[in-house]
């Protein structure tokens, strides 16, 4: 209580709060002195993992169980996917929905980690929030079909935030291009696999970055336009070579070898397995050097947070196993600025 005004703790409903970018930005609302609900179709499984977050029974495909959840609520992040891409198409906007539909009743803001998957050849290479949003795959279509919606819910009353980042990767970034497709988890490195190719640059994202610049926007909700998008630059490889450097760096193998992604054998197996289909959708954002400039965020936050990219790799890499168990973690540190520019030099 200050000044005699009884301040109510905020509380936010995440769903996806056991994956990668739910789990990081849940952690960090919790240390900012959120109260953190969390949806889970197993919650005492969930809580048995982390029990700082108050964790309910339910499934983000049932508009009961999200409403019941979301009672009360001023925020609910929106990080859940249905596992695998197989049901992608049936599952994801039935999901969305019955988020507005909580966030509608609660008068809550919805928060959404959103991708580039939004955007087709035509956009690139440089991607800002306006760009045109003409996707060329299934899953990108999805998207943008989540973020029309998102956006018509914006014009009756549901304040939205949406994060545009590149691929992300972080300890618990499982499903990542890193962690499936460049190393190999559990197993110390012996090569790299890079789906790109030299002389072609590529946008990555930290996820702790990431959840932090989420924060940040959600503290200035009340200052945003209903409908608000930003994209963060994240960690920009600018010709293809930067995160393979950084990986032998962090590794003490100078020498690791490069292999290239195996894109041949994706036909062959595209049509049995959906997962290996959707990476074949994906070849395109590795043909060219689309990057996402971060004026608006700049001017929203100030300087976008950003670990260094050793301590980034190194923290990554440890979690995935690739690394000793003796390798030492440094403690991530946000830069900015000039300390950032250094950083990624």
């Amino acid at each position: 209580m200050t000044n005699g005004i009884e301040h109510k703790q905020p509380i936010a409903l995440v769903l996806g709060a056991t994956g990668g970018i739910g789990g990081e930005v849940a952690r960090k609302l919790k240390a900012r002195g959120w109260a953190v609900r969390a949806l889970n179709r197993n919650a005492a499984k969930a809580a048995a993992t982390n029990p700082d977050f108050e964790w309910l029974n339910g499934d983000a495909m049932n508009a009961f169980d999200l409403l019941r959840a979301a009672r009360g609520v001023d925020l609910i992040v929106h990080a859940v996917n249905p596992p695998g891409y197989a049901k992608w198409g049936s599952l994801v906007l039935p999901m969305i929905d019955n988020t507005i539909a909580a966030a509608r009743a609660n008068g809550a803001t919805v928060l959404l980690p959103g991708t580039i998957y939004n955007y087709g050849p035509d956009a690139f290479p440089l991607l800002s929030e306006e760009a045109p949003q003409n996707p060329t795959t299934v899953k990108g279509g999805i998207r943008v079909e989540m973020e029309r919606r998102l956006k018509a819910a914006s014009e009756d009353g549901v304040r939205v935030i949406i994060l545009r980042a590149g691929d992300f990767f972080g300890a618990t970034a499982v499903n990542s291009w890193f962690s499936q497709g460049m190393v190999t988890p559990g197993k110390p490195l012996t090569s790299i696999t890079y789906p790109g190719k030299a002389g072609t640059g590529h946008q990555w994202a930290y996820l702790p970055d990431v959840a932090e610049i989420m924060l940040r926007l959600v503290e200035r909700r009340d200052r945003l336009p209903p409908f608000a998008t930003f994209h963060m630059t994240g960690f920009w490889d600018d010709d293809g070579t930067k995160m393979v450097a950084a990986i032998r760096r962090v590794t003490g193998r100078p020498d690791l070898r490069v292999k290239s992604f195996p894109w041949w054998l994706l036909p062959l197996a595209a049509p049995f397995v959906t997962f290996l289909r959707e990476l074949r959708e994906m070849r395109y954002l590795w043909k060219e050097p689309l990057r996402m400039p971060n004026a608006r965020l700049v001017e929203t936050i100030g300087a976008e947070p950003w670990t260094p990219i050793d301590t980034a790799v190194r923290t990554t890499l440890a979690a995935l196993g690739c690394l000793p168990a003796d390798a030492r973690i440094v403690p991530g540190k946000l830069l900015a600025g000039p300390a950032r520019a250094e950083a990624a030099r």
